[in-house]
């Protein structure tokens, strides 16, 4: 291997004290956070909740740009190909780990062009049925649908949305058939499962509480090792009696592939600084999300574990895109 010239060595050293100064001062401008789904969604209310904490930290303030379509993909892109500076950042749900399933084609690749920065929160996925159902327990629930197979609808917000998944993967993991209605979006089909028009849905459970405290939907019972704040009352999957079933959704930030080093420690540093934040774990808490608050490390390995399972099950249930 040819060893580089003087005038290249020279070149190096001269610009290297620029690169760690840039990388040391940095953040000099305003954050740019890009969020691949509208404005208004629980991601969203997520990034309004930690802005300011880590805004703080960074001395800069972060500005947030929703970025819907695509299933999220079409925001993804636009940071997989920003410049790898960390003044784009991506902040992404449980889609981030379900979209390689469903396109394989994606535009990019999930854990080549991005860099884990901070895994922030989780929050748990509720089964939800109409009271006209009769049923009061996930056990009740189970014995009617092996009774009556391929008879009960379960609504989600469209093809490979997180509550399709989770229907299909308690398909999967009780041995029971149900038959799924997607609609174009999860507001309309909370709308007809309210209404009585679709008995079952999945939801994540901030969507879900003001309907279950009014008692217009009951809630059987939520994903995850423990109960959700939001919903004490409401037992784990594990506590009504069925192992296997892990739905919870995760949110977190990516950076571009290629990013420095001082800048994804210095974002790793803020966001952990941020969930944090005394005031920030009670009004997380209160929208039904898990504040977590783990870097790289952690965030990378979960993204792989998530993107094997919801691979497998879009697989095994041959999920299709509309």
């Amino acid at each position: 291997m040819p060893r580089p010239g003087r005038r290249a060595l020279l070149s190096a050293a001269i610009l290297a004290p620029f690169v760690a100064q840039a990388q040391t001062t940095y953040p000099t401008r305003p954050v740019r956070v890009v969020i691949p789904f509208g404005p208004g969604g629980g991601t969203d209310n997520l990034a309004r909740i930690i802005e300011i904490g880590v805004g703080r930290v960074l001395g800069q303030t972060l500005v947030i740009d929703t970025r819907p379509g695509g299933g999220g993909v079409i925001g993804t892109e636009v940071v997989a190909r920003a410049e790898p500076d960390g003044q784009t950042i991506l902040l992404v749900d449980s889609s981030f780990s379900i979209n390689p399933g469903l396109m394989p084609r994606l535009p990019y690749d999930p854990l080549r062009d991005f860099i884990p920065i901070c895994l922030l929160a989780s929050g748990s996925t509720v089964l939800l049925v109409h009271p006209s159902l009769n049923v009061n327990t996930l056990q009740e629930f189970l014995a009617l649908a092996r009774a009556r197979p391929g008879a009960l609808n379960y609504a989600s917000g469209g093809n490979g949305t997180s509550p399709h998944l989770a229907g299909e993967l308690l398909k999967m993991v009780a041995g029971i058939d149900m038959t799924h209605v997607p609609y174009r979006g999860t507001g309309p089909a909370t709308n007809d499962v309210v209404a009585g028009h679709v008995p079952v849905m999945f939801n994540g459970v901030s969507a879900a509480k003001p309907h279950v405290d009014a008692g217009r939907l009951r809630a059987l019972a939520v994903s995850g090792s423990t109960r959700n704040r939001a919903l004490p009352d409401v037992p784990t999957f594990s506590e009504a009696g069925l192992e296997g079933l892990e739905a919870s959704g995760h949110w977190g930030v990516l950076v571009p592939a290629r990013t420095p080093r001082g800048i994804v420690d210095k974002l790793t540093e803020a966001f952990i600084a941020g969930m944090r934040d005394p005031a920030v774990a009670p009004r997380l808490e209160g929208l039904g999300f898990t504040p977590v608050g783990e870097g790289p490390q952690h965030y990378a390995s979960l993204l792989g574990v998530e993107i094997e399972r919801w691979t497998r099950v879009i697989r095994n249930a041959n999920i299709k895109v509309d």
